[in-house]
């Protein structure tokens, strides 16, 4: 699986009124950056930019032949984000995100029961998100908001990608001045991995999340339960269009293994309250 990070400044050069802010939009993107469905991305024999720009022409040729096509113009918006990933400037990535959040609003004007279309304003709110420095918190807020309205329309939408958004987002993000609440995090994120067990994103996701709250016991069950489901996951996600996510998950599989027979310790004091 492709994760494509806009490099963040050191941290040590920037004041410190900006690091907050700074480090929640690079663990929200860490995220953010794996929730398109593997499937619908480009294989391992493909330049992925290539591929995310001819599914971008494809998908805007059908939207312009046709606006009232609600699909086609969720298709776009899911276009949108993926060329975005492969941005190499802020005034480019923007602009992809404001047409994916455009395409989106079209769709909610005329269907506000679009969990798609929800779903992916989410996303493109997120890429904007990225070029907007300390303005980008107050995007949050919208995301948190659409994601919460798909989950709500279809929660089985990405392979319980609305949970799975909401739960990272909950997770990394601050609770002071942001929505960030381990309550919230470990109820969203269990969701996913109760709806879509056998996509290996989600428990993964929850796994990981116990071990950085220091919950061992909670990992080493959750991880029995994955280890129990790998095989058949293995053979339902199957191709070259799943090669990149397998070499993703077998790597944090390996390191969660790992990480679980470790002595106990404080892995992480959580910046949240709840």
């Amino acid at each position: 699986m492709h994760k494509l990070i806009t490099p963040i400044p050191p941290f040590k050069l920037l004041r410190p009124g900006v690091v907050l802010p700074l480090l929640l939009l690079f663990f929200l993107w860490f995220s953010l950056a794996i929730f398109a469905d593997p499937a619908q991305k480009p294989n391992s024999q493909a330049d992925p930019v290539v591929f995310a720009r001819k599914a971008y022409a494809e998908t805007l040729s059908r939207h312009k032949k046709d606006a009232r096509d609600t699909t086609a113009a969720t298709d776009f918006a899911r276009a949108c984000f993926d060329l975005a990933e492969f941005a190499t400037n802020s005034a480019q990535r923007a602009d992809l995100a404001d047409q994916g959040i455009a395409a989106s609003r079209e769709v909610l004007a005329k269907d506000r029961d679009s969990a798609a279309a929800h779903y992916y304003l989410g996303m493109n709110l997120g890429q904007l998100a990225r070029t907007k420095g300390l303005g980008a918190l107050k995007l949050v807020d919208q995301m948190e908001k659409e994601f919460s309205a798909a989950r709500e329309l279809d929660e089985h939408l990405d392979h319980a990608g609305p949970d799975r958004n909401l739960g990272l987002l909950y997770r990394d993000a601050p609770s002071v001045g942001s929505v960030g609440s381990r309550t919230k995090a470990r109820k969203h994120l269990q969701r996913a991995a109760e709806l879509a067990p056998d996509y290996p994103e989600n428990p993964l996701n929850y796994i990981e999340t116990c071990l950085r709250w220091s919950d061992r016991n909670g990992a080493r069950r959750e991880l029995k339960a994955l280890e129990t489901a790998w095989p058949d996951a293995r053979a339902k996600y199957t191709g070259p269009t799943w090669a990149a996510s397998w070499t993703d998950w077998e790597q944090r599989l390996k390191a969660v293994k790992k990480k679980t027979d470790e002595p106990s310790r404080a892995i992480e004091s959580p910046r949240q309250k709840d």
